[in-house]
């Protein structure tokens, strides 16, 4: 059975119907709803990779099932609606969502976009998508390393008492587990990778594209995304930007490792 799970949660049926269809030629199966509360139930039960999502739904709206979702899942979450101001896409990507698409949209970008989504989901080698805590609790690591960035022998990579290891896709900040979104976590991985060389918002941009390979276009609410999702790593870190412990913000140009605090 394909890992290709897709939960769709959208209110007008020729919208949904429409989604279905594009997402079984992706290689998807499908578990469509029309509710909030329905859709957040088939997340949780599906474990899906990918969720797309309406804003404007009966009983709770888009924004609360993201925030929802978020708590036990770290599906891809495509925001999918008719609302068209930069404050909407904000409180989207701050709800929890990986992208933003407006109403009407065109299949081929919709696309394109989840595909770029499975991209980034290889190039990390990230498995089969499901529940925040279903990563093993009993991993015994050894203590940060004090080297800025430092690879451990077991595949973690520390910072000043922030360790990531890409492969099990944990995150632990003085030994106490963090909980992140793919995106958030696909940004802070390329940050301490990169180290203390600076890594601009166009090379984020792409990076959360899958186009980090390829190049491409990068548009202001491209960057915009990157602000939002860092802003939320910060703030879940408790990393300020007036005295970072791990993102240092280059202004005008991008992001690198904070210096090392012995």
């Amino acid at each position: 059975m394909s890992d290709r799970v897709a939960v769709i949660i959208e209110d007008d049926a020729d919208i949904r119907n429409l989604l279905e269809a594009i997402l079984s030629q992706a290689g998807f199966t499908t578990h469509a709803f029309s509710e909030g509360a329905e859709g957040v139930a088939a997340v949780r039960d599906q474990q899906p990779i990918l969720t797309t999502l309406d804003i404007s739904l009966p009983g709770i709206d888009g924004f609360e099932v993201a925030r929802q979702i978020r708590h036990f899942s770290d599906t891809y979450i495509i925001i999918l609606s008719a609302r068209t101001e930069e404050v909407d896409t904000l409180m989207g990507l701050d709800a929890g969502a990986d992208d933003y698409l407006t109403k009407p949209f065109r299949p081929r970008e919709l696309r394109a976009r989840v595909e770029a989504m499975m991209r980034r989901r290889i190039a990390y080698g990230q498995e089969s998508p499901g529940s925040l805590d279903s990563a093993p609790d009993d991993l015994e690591a050894p203590a940060a390393t004090s080297a800025d960035t430092a690879p451990e022998d077991d595949g973690w990579l520390s910072h000043n008492g922030l360790r990531i290891h890409p492969e099990m896709r944990l995150c632990e900040l003085d030994g106490e587990p963090v909980t992140l979104t793919r995106s958030e976590f696909d940004l802070l991985q390329a940050i301490m990778n990169g180290k203390r060389r600076v890594v601009s918002k166009d090379t984020l941009s792409l990076e959360l594209r899958g186009d980090h390979s390829m190049g491409g276009y990068v548009s202001e609410s491209d960057r915009r995304a990157v602000e939002v999702h860092l802003a939320n790593v910060r703030r879940k870190l408790n990393d300020p930007v007036n005295a970072p412990r791990f993102i240092e913000t280059v202004r005008g140009v991008g992001y690198r490792l904070a210096t090392h605090q012995s």
